[in-house]
């Protein structure tokens, strides 16, 4: 039933109820029925499983296999790092889903704790757990609403309903039907579970309590709305299952053909220790083959990304987050506060036949009809700035205190001088307020209101300080301008006085007739200055902004218009509207419609669906409780630093500032992190596969292993961390906002990160043979040392052409990542170690590996770097030639 739509008197028969309230037997008959009035825990999973799930990944599975291994024949040393790995990767991952469970909680905890009833004709207060539908339910000034109901009485009632239409400003309450269909902010005869009531008393019967609220079908939806893994992490998913399967049939297959020629060939030493040594470099290829330390260094490159945001107040709570804003491709942002300033301010005013445009600067040179509209904007006022400079009431009339500040003194020096005698306070009925103050010794009352209303009382018009009759003419350019300011979406309103009896003390609402009408103030909430640039800068990066708003649909259009979120030929669109399109025809608008207004949660969570169905990345906004589904539904959900600790408890991001601005600041950081992981994993997958390679054609040719296992697992230790780190550091590719957003079903290879890691693992490949040749003349060892040594310098050096995509070293600036520096100096010095006279024998490096050779392992390997810089040119000049 909507009840909204049907009198108090329906409301109380179709709940079975009265003004005397319900009787103790059918409170037991519905809480039996219907349950209490809370939102259910959901099943939990518990820790240890969500741990052990954390080891379902194929590469996971190989690494441990591979270190159990080890553990066997006694490397404890190589499989206890894989462990702590993969230990660490699984709490993080805990820890993560854990915090993911709290938007529900701090759901449950917005609930009233009490409600004042009237049962069996007697007032008492309940816990609010206890109420059910028909009960009647008193409000007054700071309660929390306990449940959903439709308003029997209401005197001067306004609730604060942002936390589920994400407006701020408070909505008066009346109690008289609303015969056409509304959406929820319009729904004026209603009030909702978990709202404030900000002024006046009312009392209503209670139509739905627990889940079947507007707070308990958010709650709903949170718990079943899907948790969306970022698409890398979706890409790193499905290529570590394939990836896992081809290295354990690569070492079965090394592994067979090894044995075969150790149990049919000439074999002088143990065979069994000969298979077992097989066995243990088949392992090492497995270990050296897998970038283990992969999962960490993403969630350490991810973590960087985060600290880059904090300082631009983007505040990361989940870290695939960061990864997840550089592939944005739509941000559904709320107006209020995120595109506009939050603060509503006087942007215009009228007074007929004014001879300024503009008040002057100096108050003393106002002439009557000025002074008199800003007098009564700031004493016919009820607003006020306490001494923390915190703003307390209405932001419509804030915006008139700003206005007397600004414009002629301020407002707590004429309130000072002009003290109010006596008023009639706002009405959303009669849409007026009036106040009664001595101005130069003439008892007024000064009256503000709605435009219309304020026309309809007034029988004259100050002009030019005098007082004239208002006659059709007069009256027609009022109403010629307020319609005007109504057109760009301004919020009116319009002032006017009368001259009272000096015995006169009181006044009543007869008195609000016979105005002398004065003047107009236009407002509106602002767009933040910077978001102009910021919606620019996102349209050329190829994302698309989208406003989601709580506001009406033309003040929504007009500010979208303004700052450049509406194109031409976009549309705006209403909840309700949305409501009556089918999936098929909201499909087929999608791509026009900028805006959307009046809008319910489950049109939000539609809409991201929506753009989500054509594969784009979707970020969306909000503050309120009524955005906590569609946050959590979006791939990457960004909450207000005001708003709800629901919002937060759903997002993955919290802009400390709510400002648009930051989200495409966020978005450059994003891409920025992304480029820097995919120069990780260029950088690992190169040089594995050069090692890969070089072992495959040692193996082909039947020549002797080119490396021991111990220098494999070596190599992975030195070079698989801190050089893959560091490039986590790197500073942002001059056209990192320039591109389009990634397709998200472009594999992690794609992009030209298969050609760059073929190009490269080839090249270190050739460095790596040519120098096991040489060595090979010499003796086996030798050749073993010269291609460990080759092996470990290019994966070392590759660093540095690994810095950028389509940048030299020298290019990007050689010095200008001091972490890259940092990383290949450790990993010299690391590699010094095993050329020691003690390490010498351990990695199996002759005594007569001296300086020559190993100048002639660093040439080949300084060689396949300089090669790796001159295909980059290349390809860098070919690009070029395309466009």
């Amino acid at each position: 039933m909507q009840f909204y739509r049907e009198s108090p008197e329906k409301a109380l028969q179709a709940t079975h109820s009265s003004m005397r309230g319900l009787s103790v037997d059918r409170v037991k008959q519905l809480l039996e029925r219907d349950g209490y009035n809370e939102i259910e825990d959901q099943e939990k999973v518990p820790v240890w499983k969500l741990f052990l799930e954390t080891f379902k990944d194929p590469m996971v599975v190989v690494l441990l296999i591979a270190a159990g291994i080890q553990i066997i024949l006694g490397e404890i040393v190589e499989s206890f790092i894989i462990f702590l790995v993969l230990i660490i990767n699984a709490v993080i991952s805990v820890v993560q889903t854990k915090k993911a469970e709290s938007s529900l909680e701090a759901l449950r905890d917005m609930s009233a704790p009490e409600a004042k009833v009237i049962r069996n004709g007697q007032k008492k207060t309940i816990p609010a757990r206890e109420l059910v539908q028909g009960d009647i339910v008193l409000l007054e000034a700071g309660d929390y609403v306990p449940a959903d109901g439709r308003l029997l009485e209401s005197s001067s009632l306004k609730v604060n309903e942002g936390m589920l239409t994400g407006e701020s400003e408070a909505v008066d309450k009346i109690t008289e039907a609303i015969h056409e269909e509304v959406g929820l902010g319009d729904q004026r005869n209603m009030v909702f579970s978990s709202s404030l009531v900000v002024n006046g008393r009312g009392t209503f019967v209670v139509t739905a309590t627990g889940e079947k609220t507007e707070i308990g079908k958010i709650a709903d939806m949170i718990s079943t709305a899907e948790a969306k893994q970022t698409p890398l992490q979706r890409k790193l998913d499905v290529f570590s299952k394939k990836l896992g399967i081809g290295i354990l049939l690569l070492c079965v297959f090394i592994f067979a053909i090894q044995t075969l020629r150790i149990w049919f060939g000439d074999q002088d030493g143990d065979m069994v220790t000969a298979i077992i040594n097989a066995l243990m470099f088949s392992v090492a290829i497995a270990v050296a083959a897998i970038p283990e330390a992969l999962s960490s260094i993403v969630t350490i490159v991810l973590a960087v990304g985060t600290n880059k945001m904090a300082r631009q107040n983007a505040i990361i709570r989940r870290l695939p987050a960061v990864e997840t804003l550089g592939s944005t491709s739509v941000i559904c942002t709320d107006k209020t506060g995120t595109l506009t300033q939050n603060k509503m301010t006087v942007t215009d005013y009228f007074l007929p036949q004014s001879p300024n445009k503009r008040l002057p600067d100096n108050p003393d040179d106002f002439n009557q009809s000025e002074r008199m509209l800003v007098l009564t904007a700031a004493l016919c006022n009820d607003s006020h700035i306490n001494n923390e400079g915190k703003e307390i009431g209405d932001p419509t009339e804030i915006a008139l205190v700003h206005f007397a500040n600004k414009n002629y003194q301020d407002y707590e020096e004429i309130r000072q001088k002009y003290k109010r005698l006596a008023d009639l306070p706002f009405d959303s009925d009669r849409k007026l307020m009036s106040a009664v103050h001595v101005i130069d010794g003439q008892k007024m009352m000064l009256t503000k209101g709605g435009p219309d209303v304020m026309f309809s009382r007034a029988a004259h018009v100050l002009v030019k300080g005098e007082e004239q009759p208002l006659n059709e003419d007069l009256l027609e350019v009022f109403r010629k301008v307020n319609e005007e300011f109504s057109n760009q979406a301004l919020r009116v309103l319009a002032y006017g006085y009368k001259r009272l009896p000096d015995d006169q003390n009181t006044i009543s609402l007869e008195d609000e007739k016979d105005l002398v009408l004065v003047g107009l103030t236009a407002m509106m909430d602002p767009p933040r200055e910077a978001v102009y640039d910021s919606i620019e800068e996102a349209q050329k990066a190829g994302i698309r902004p989208i406003m989601i708003t709580g506001d009406h649909k033309t003040t929504a259009k007009a500010i979208g218009k303004d700052i450049g979120l509406v194109q031409p030929g976009d549309i705006a669109v209403t909840g309700q509207e949305l409501d009556k399109m089918t999936d098929e025809e909201l499909d087929e608008k999608l791509e026009r419609i900028s805006v959307y207004a009046r809008v319910s949660p489950e049109n939000k969570i539609r809409i991201v669906r929506a753009w989500q169905k054509k594969n784009k990345v979707t970020a969306m906004t909000g503050d309120g409780v009524n955005d906590a589904p569609a946050l959590k539904q979006a791939d990457i959900g960004v909450a207000m630093g005001s708003g709800t600790d629901v919002a937060k408890d759903a997002a993955a991001m919290i802009l400390t500032d709510d400002n648009f601005v930051s989200i495409v600041k966020a978005v450059s950081v994003g891409r920025t992190v992304f480029d820097n992981i995919k120069k990780s994993i260029r950088y690992l997958f190169a040089g594995n596969l050069g090692a890969i390679i070089a072992i495959l054609y040692a193996v082909a040719l039947n020549l002797p292993n080119p490396f021991t296992a111990l220098q494999l697992l070596f190599i992975n230790l030195v070079n698989d961390s801190l050089p893959a780190i560091a490039l986590g550091m790197e500073k942002a590719e001059p056209d990192v906002m320039k591109r389009k957003p990634r397709n998200i079903d472009e594999g992690i290879f794609a992009g030209g990160t298969l050609q760059a890691v073929l190009a490269r693992s080839a090249l270190i490949a050739v460095a790596v043979i040519i120098s096991f040749h040489i060595g090979l003349s010499h003796s086996d060892e030798m050749g073993v040392a010269m291609a460990f040594t080759t092996l470990i310098l290019s994966r070392t050096l590759q660093t540095f052409p690994a810095r950028s995509n389509t940048q030299t070293s020298i290019g990007a600036g050689f010095f200008s990542n001091k972490y890259v520096i940092g990383a290949v100096v450790i990993c010299f010095l690391l590699y010094g170690t095993t050329v020691l006279p003690f390490a010498r024998s351990v990695f199996h490096i002759p005594a007569s590996f001296g300086l020559n050779e190993w100048l002639v392992a660093t040439g080949l390997a300084i060689g396949a770097v300089i090669m790796m810089e001159v295909i980059k040119l290349v390809n860098r000049g070919r690009r070029a030639d395309q466009k």
